[in-house]
């Protein structure tokens, strides 16, 4: 059972990249599926997460309207483009299922608590 994550590098302010997760050895179709990140310092962050049970789909607010998760079952892989890229989007990304169908959400925002696999992590960099 392993969660891969890709695309991730060093952009410009302004710039947009897109993360993959693809999942190996288990369906994602039945899990709820969350990007978070970490920057150096700070806690860690729900950015983004969607439902396999209907598609919802979540963002903090600091990303909304700016990032976008979507999910390709037939691939078994869930993405995140993020477009207008700031400097302080700069943090290493993870993705995690949740065997839940539905991502815990408190107040609009991801929680990572009930995510059971997660991936190693990538480091998204934007320079100013």
């Amino acid at each position: 059972v392993q969660l891969v994550e890709s695309g991730g590098g060093l952009v410009q302010s302004g710039g947009s990249l897109r993360l993959s997760c693809a999942a190996s050895g288990f369906s994602l179709d039945y899990y709820a599926i969350g990007w978070f990140r970490q920057a150096p310092g700070k806690l860690r962050e729900g950015v983004s997460c969607i439902s396999s049970k209907d598609g919802s789909t979540y963002y903090a607010e600091s990303v909304k309207g700016r990032f976008t998760i979507s999910r390709d079952n037939a691939k078994n892989t869930v993405y995140l483009q993020m477009n207008s890229l700031k400097p302080e989007d700069t943090a290493k990304y993870y993705c995690a299922a949740d065997p839940r169908n539905e991502p815990l959400v408190v107040q609009n925002m991801c929680v990572h608590l009930t995510m059971e696999y997660w991936g190693e992590g990538m480091l998204v960099t934007v320079s100013s």
